[in-house]
């Protein structure tokens, strides 16, 4: 067949670069909240993703999606899923570089901020496995809580070996999932109408339905079930201890938007065995520091994201030229990614910042956590898919097709801002704990308080944010109307902090002109104190 045209001014893949070392702002935040001993193997891990086969394995897992195999071929109910190998071999890598539970294996100073830096390499190229790799970093809390429990399950938690196979119940290692919303409830989950009855012996039979399982191919769950008392919490492995299945029904696989290579189901429960976990009626104060975890690994996974999104955008324009320059350095092309750089680097040094939190146990930095993780998982999460979107239309056409992963980045983004709560209840818990808690509030204006005076375009948004508060404060019957302006201008601020404090003076300058002084939007604004073009090359 005769050549019709030779293929130029195409960006070759973005493929073996090192996503730990190009991420500048990942870098300086290990480095500014004491995780520089996990460097090493950080660049590693970054290393690692950034491989062609690593990448590859990333599209064939979300391409291949998850078969659901309700019964064997002799009508045996089995409810066993089906992952095409890349997965498991993309969560095995996962696994055993500690994205799961390598702070609590290895608590020291940093120790949550290496794991959530290990945790983002992951999800920034395939975010769907990060789900159950978040709940068995999450459920440690929750399994503390019963001392015979977290004896027989964290060990297993820690593992860096991963092993799917349901098979054995004396397995070395587990994952863990969720089963906690209903299809009556949602969020609400006092409206559960899942019940648990008491064996006797420690164990309890439990009847009803879950409509959003994460990970059913876990190896066991935490459920949520009421006992007379009220909503209670249960552990409820797959396997039972003398090898038998536990019934756990899958009714069907969701179909959903994006989250491809992530299994996410409908469970029926029928006399299904748990163990119960706390107390029975606590079952809601038992998960909530599993929540909180999980929550931060939300902000985590869309600032991953992001940083995804930027790095395939500004690759593109690098390496493609048109009406006789090539993209990047057109003032048009730079100040978009610059635009977009700016916000994946306030979304990774709030989702550090966060984890770093996790880190000081101080009554200061509990209080602290306890109001920001919302604040933060709020705003970083909603800000993800927009910035997917931009990112992609850097890329024109090419974006918008399926052989390019952002149109993928694009479907995945929205899952962060639904999963742990939806825009809502994130606003409206953020208000809860401004009244249960007014040390939170304290905690996180005082982390205001400590960039004050540098910026006047900060100083006056940290105050008009105060205002709002303080009108929060003084009529609790209306402020669940203003619930997500207050949760947005707290936001506003505690990035605006971290990166006047931490991040390059750059950085900061930019921040505060664009997304404090004029209203959140910085294209088009001219100002001799703005570099786009070096913070575009940071992408």
């Amino acid at each position: 067949m005769t050549a019709t045209h030779e293929v130029f001014n195409q960006a070759s893949p973005r493929v073996d670069v090192n996503e730990y070392t190009s991420n500048l702002p990942l870098v300086e935040a290990v480095h500014a909240y004491g995780a520089d001993w996990a460097s090493d193997d950080l660049a590693e891990a970054g290393a690692l993703v950034g491989r062609a086969d690593f990448q590859r394995d990333a599209e064939l897992a979300n391409t291949i999606t998850p078969v659901l195999h309700t019964h064997d071929r002799w009508g045996n109910r089995v409810d066993e899923i089906e992952f095409h190998p890349a997965y498991h071999r993309i969560i095995g890598d996962a696994i055993a570089h500690g994205a799961h539970t390598s702070c609590w294996d290895d608590p020291r100073a940093g120790s949550h901020v290496a794991r959530a830096a290990m945790f983002t390499q992951f999800g920034q190229i395939e975010p769907g496995h990060a789900c159950p790799v978040s709940m068995t970093h999450a459920v440690v809390p929750s399994l503390r809580v019963d001392p015979d429990l977290a004896q027989q399950w964290i060990p297993r938690t820690l593992s860096r070996d991963y092993d799917p196979s349901l098979a054995d119940p004396a397995k070395s290692s587990a994952i863990f999932g969720m089963a906690m919303t209903e299809k009556q409830g949602g969020s609400d989950v006092r409206a559960n109408t899942t019940r648990a009855v008491s064996n006797g012996d420690g164990t309890y039979r439990i009847t009803g339905h879950k409509w959003f399982c994460s990970a059913p191919q876990s190896d066991a769950f935490l459920v949520l079930a009421k006992t007379e008392p009220g909503v209670t919490c249960f552990v409820v492995p797959r396997t039972l201890p003398d090898g038998t299945r536990n019934v756990f029904a899958i009714q069907r696989l969701k179909d959903k938007l994006g989250n491809k290579s992530n299994a996410s189901s409908e469970v029926e429960f029928s006399d299904t065995v748990g163990w119960r976990l706390g107390d029975e009626g606590a079952g809601v104060r038992t998960i909530i520091e599993m929540v909180n975890q999980t929550r931060l690994d939300c902000a985590l996974g869309s600032a991953a994201g992001m940083r995804q999104s930027v790095a395939e955008a500004a690759w593109h324009v690098r390496h493609r030229a048109a009406f006789g320059a090539t993209l990047i350095d057109q003032p048009a092309m730079t100040a978009v990614i610059a635009d977009l750089q700016l916000e994946a680097e306030a979304a990774t040094w709030t989702a550090m910042r966060l984890a770093a939190a996790y880190d000081d146990d101080s009554e200061q930095s509990q209080a602290f956590r306890r109001l920001a993780t919302a604040v933060g998982k709020y705003w970083v999460c909603k800000r993800g898919p927009n910035h997917a979107y931009e990112a992609l239309e850097c890329l024109g056409g090419n974006g918008y097709t399926e052989a390019f992963p952002l149109a993928r980045r694009f479907r995945e983004q929205p899952v962060m801002a639904v999963w742990e709560g939806s825009g809502n209840v994130i606003a409206l818990d953020v208000l809860r704990a401004m009244v249960r808690d007014p040390l939170s509030v304290e905690a996180l204006d005082a982390e205001f308080e400590l960039a004050l005076g540098q910026h006047r375009g900060y100083d006056l948004h940290v105050e008009r944010t105060r205002k709002i508060v303080a009108q929060a404060a003084a009529d609790p019957t209306s402020a669940p109307a203003i619930a997500r302006r207050l949760t947005e201008s707290l936001a506003l601020a505690l990035q605006g902090s971290i990166l006047i404090r931490q991040a390059p003076s750059f950085v900061a300058d930019t921040f505060v002109s664009g997304r404090l002084e004029d209203a959140g939007q910085m294209y088009g604004v001219l100002d001799s104190r703005l570099d786009l073009n070096a913070l575009a090359a940071r992408a």
